[in-house]
């Protein structure tokens, strides 16, 4: 008899060969929800038993000794971060060094992107305190919520004044720039208001991994620990198949490249510009990469933790009180 497993998960397109059953499992029965915006405690949702999770909230409850989540070291969203600052259209800043001074929006103080932002900022010797930081809605269209908790530091970092969206800010000139993982309306038109802050964020990004050696992980997925603990097997079976999903659909994508008309470049110069692992999964694959961000977390102030890749993501075999 096949288990069930309830997963949520962000639209991304190699999702789709789950979701036609091109790739499947004799043991499992996935069902899968799409959402635009995931599960603001997957701890305690009823509906899933497992989850795309934020790195970094999934990182911090950890450190806070919260056990009911186990994170698998498979990253179903990563992404370079130097392509997520924006400025306006007719800005002079073009360098990460021009941010020094300046003041920033940002969508969400934790985010785990915004945390892997500010440390490419960090290598270009900008600091958190070399920064005026403020953390809002994008647009009128978003809702306003608390985007600091705890994090809040007076005259540092605090809420966008009245509430107001932060690409207004920026078109009045009172924000210099934003940190946006999503890009904004209008964005991608030829009129646009808006630019990515540098001019060649491809040659940026390439510097970046020829620096660290990976792609940040920006999300990861998330099984429920009583679930893993019944069902320990099911963890790396449905953690391999997104892995065959993702494998079909780069497969696919390589054959029909006319869904755009310079998909080709991108798929040529990912080829030739990282290795061919640049996305795996696994503890091993992606321990320098779990340390560096954890180096993040604790640089930052986000959590004060002693934690280590290996205690971060426990092995299947320990969750179920089985010998090392």
């Amino acid at each position: 008899m096949k288990v069930s497993i309830r997963l949520a998960v962000r639209d991304w397109d190699y999702v789709t060969p789950l979701l036609l059953g091109d790739v499947a499992s004799e043991r499992i029965d996935l069902k899968i929800e799409r959402l635009a915006t995931l599960p603001e405690d997957f701890a305690s949702d009823p509906r899933f038993d497992a989850s795309e999770i934020s790195f970094s909230r999934y990182t911090t409850a950890r450190s806070r000794g919260e056990t009911a989540v186990l994170g698998v070291p498979n990253f179903l969203m990563r992404g370079f971060r130097h392509r997520c600052i924006i400025t306006a259209r007719d800005s002079g800043l073009v360098r990460l060094e021009d941010l020094r001074g300046k003041r920033i929006g940002v969508t969400g103080w934790q985010d785990s992107g915004n945390t892997w932002t500010r440390a490419a900022l960090a290598r270009a010797g900008v600091g958190i305190d070399d920064a005026r930081w403020y953390a809002g809605r994008l647009t009128e269209a978003h809702p306003v919520t608390d985007r600091l908790g705890r994090y809040a530091r007076p005259g540092r970092i605090e809420p966008v004044p009245g509430e107001r969206p932060m690409l207004e800010l920026l078109d009045e000139g009172w924000l210099d720039a934003v940190f946006t993982p999503f890009m904004p309306p209008g964005f991608f038109e030829r009129q646009t208001r808006y630019r990515l802050l540098l001019p060649d964020v491809r040659a940026a990004e390439r510097a970046y991994f020829e620096a660290v050696g990976y792609v940040p992980g920006i999300h990861v997925l998330g099984i429920k620990a009583a679930f893993a603990a019944q069902h320990p097997w099911a963890v790396q079976e449905l953690s391999d198949l997104i892995d065959a999903a993702r494998r079909l659909w780069l497969e696919k994508r390589r054959k029909y490249i006319d869904t755009t008309p310079w998909l080709i470049e991108d798929l040529v110069s990912t080829g030739r510009d990282l290795p061919p692992d640049w996305d795996a999964s696994g503890l091993g694959a992606n321990r320098h990469m779990i340390a560096d961000f954890l180096d993040e977390v604790r640089r930052q102030g986000l959590a004060d933790t002693g934690l280590t890749p290996e205690s971060l993501f426990p092995s299947i075999a320990e969750l179920a009180g089985e010998p090392a």
